[in-house]
């Protein structure tokens, strides 16, 4: 029986699973958006979401603890030189990953897990609309 145990073992031992997870994490990264399985998809956002959250503070300790944790210089540069300024406001929800139907091999539930704030047609502000153009609402009826 699994009760209470709450980590998704994707069918890995332990360092193979960490070693997918940091490769996922600094591809999501580097391209602020990959196609992946569901179960590895909810599984980054578990693993990311802290690494992101830590990220918004700038010190040579939150430097050197996310960089135990992606091993990747470059990473490093990207997390705190674009990414961290865009998500400086955001509380918490970094990532977002949406459903994309079934793999045609094997059918695996395939899902795209992105950075919210990287993409301008999802949540972010629309290319197509600008400043002065935003909808109103209705003054309700007096009755």
């Amino acid at each position: 029986m699994r009760h209470g145990d709450k980590v998704n073992n994707l069918g890995r031992k332990k360092a193979h699973r960490e070693a997918l997870l940091r490769n996922l994490a600094l591809s999501l990264i580097k391209h602020k958006r990959l196609i992946t399985t569901v179960a590895k998809a909810k599984a980054l956002r578990r693993y990311i979401e802290p690494l992101l959250t830590r990220a918004k503070k700038d010190t040579q300790a939150n430097r050197r603890l996310l960089f135990s944790y992606l091993q990747d210089k470059e990473a490093i540069k990207e997390l705190y030189g674009t990414i961290a300024p865009a998500i400086m406001e955001r509380p918490g929800g970094y990532t977002r990953v949406l459903k994309l139907g079934f793999r045609q091999g094997d059918g695996a539930e395939m899902a795209l897990i992105e950075l919210v704030d990287f993409n301008p047609f999802l949540g972010g502000e629309s290319l197509s609309r600008t400043k002065g153009t935003a909808r109103r609402r209705r003054p309700a009826k007096a009755s």
